[in-house]
C-alpha cells in the first residue's frame, strides 16, 4: 500500500488543506505526516519482510491502543489490516538529544512514564530478548548474515544469562524498544511511539533496553531505578543486577535484529556497523568486573517476587 491508497481510503484526498510530507528517523519502515480538515496524523507504512523482525502488525495495533489508554501514546485513528498500515495522531512535541535524556530530571519523567504502561491494560502476545536473538538467527543465518568469529561464544554466554535470570516474576506490558528515536517530548508530557515489539515481558529488560541504547552511568541507572520504585525504596540489588544483565542482552538482541536487517532491507542505512556496534558493545559489557556478582544475585533473587 502507498502513501496515495491511504489518502483515498482514509478520505482525504480532496481535503482543501490537505499536505503530505515524509518523517525522518525511521529505519525500518516508510513514515508520514498527514495534515487534513484541520487535523494532523502520522501515516507508518510497513517496511519490507517486517515480519522477519518479529512484528506482528496486528499485535502492534492492540497494543498501541492499549499504551494510548495508559496515556503514554498518541491514539490510533485507523489500522488497515490487510497492508498493516497504522494511523495515529500526530504529537506536536520535539525530539529529545542524547544529553536531554541522561539528565536526571528527564530520567525521572521517563521511569514514571515507563511505570504508567507497565502498570496499564495488558499486552497481547509475550517477549523475550533470548528467544528474539534465536529467531533472528535461524533466519539471518542461513542468508549469509556476517556473523562475528566469536559468535558460538556468545551464544554461550547468551545461555548463561538467561539460565541465572530464569523467569521473570510477574509479566508486564513492556514496549521493548526505547531508543533515542521513540520518544517525544511536548513540554509537559513525554510519548512512547512506535510500539512494534510490544507484548508482555519483563520490565527489567525495558529498564535494561534503555539503559543500553542510552549507554546511562551507573548513576543514571541508580536514578531511574529510584523514581521507578519510589514508593518501594531502597531498590533491592537483585533488580539492579537484573537491569545489568538485561541490558547485556538487549545489545546481543540489537545487533541480530541488524543482521536480519543486513539479509532483507532496501533502506539506505548501514546495518553492518550497527550490527558491528551492539556486538562490540554485548562484548565489552560481558567483561564487566561485576558480571559474576550480578549472575548471583539474579540467582538468588526471591521467588514470587513482584515489582509493581
Amino acid at each position: 500500500m502507498t502513501i496515495d491508497d491511504v489518502l483515498v481510503r482514509m478520505g482525504w484526498g480532496t481535503a482543501s488543506d490537505l499536505d503530505v510530507a515524509p518523517l525522518g528517523g525511521g529505519i525500518t519502515n516508510l513514515n508520514f505526516r498527514v495534515r487534513a480538515s484541520g487535523r494532523s496524523y502520522v501515516v507508518r507504512i510497513p517496511g519490507k519482510d517486517s515480519l522477519r523482525l518479529g512484528i506482528d502488525r496486528d499485535r502492534e495495533h492492540a497494543c498501541t491502543i492499549a499504551a494510548a489508554s495508559s496515556g503514554v501514546s498518541p491514539e490510533v485513528v485507523a489500522f488497515f489490516e490487510d497492508a498493516g498500515v497504522l494511523v495515529t495522531r500526530f504529537v506536536d512535541g520535539r525530539a529529545l538529544t542524547t544529553e536531554e535524556i541522561a539528565r536526571p530530571e528527564t530520567l525521572r519523567r521517563v521511569a514514571r512514564t515507563i511505570r504508567r504502561y507497565h502498570g496499564g491494560p495488558g499486552f497481547p502476545g509475550t517477549f523475550s530478548p533470548f528467544r528474539a536473538v534465536e529467531e533472528y538467527l535461524a533466519f539471518a543465518s542461513p542468508r549469509g548474515a556476517p556473523l562475528p568469529e566469536r559468535f558460538d561464544w556468545m551464544l554461550q554466554q547468551a545461555r548463561r544469562l538467561e539460565a541465572a535470570l530464569g523467569n521473570p516474576p510477574v509479566l508486564r506490558p513492556c514496549h521493548n524498544d526505547l531508543l533515542l528515536a521513540n520518544w517525544l517530548d511536548d513540554g509537559q508530557h513525554l510519548w512512547l511511539l512506535d510500539w512494534e515489539y510490544a507484548a508482555m515481558g519483563d520490565i527489567c529488560f525495558d529498564l535494561g533496553n534503555f539503559a543500553a541504547h542510552h549507554q546511562l552511568s551507573d548513576k543514571a541507572e541508580h536514578a531511574v531505578l529510584a523514581a521507578y520504585f519510589a514508593s518501594r525504596l531502597p531498590v533491592p540489588d537483585y533488580v539492579l543486577a537484573r537491569l545489568k544483565l538485561m541490558r547485556i542482552i538487549s545489545d546481543l538482541r540489537e545487533a541480530m535484529w541488524a543482521m536480519v536487517q543486513v539479509t532483507i532491507s532496501d533502506l539506505d542505512y548501514d546495518f553492518m556497523a550497527y550490527g558491528r556496534k551492539h556486538f562490540d558493545r554485548y562484548v565489552f559489557e560481558l567483561m564487566a568486573p561485576r558480571l559474576e556478582t550480578w549472575l548471583e544475585q539474579v540467582a538468588a533473587s526471591p521467588s514470587g517476587t513482584t515489582y509493581l
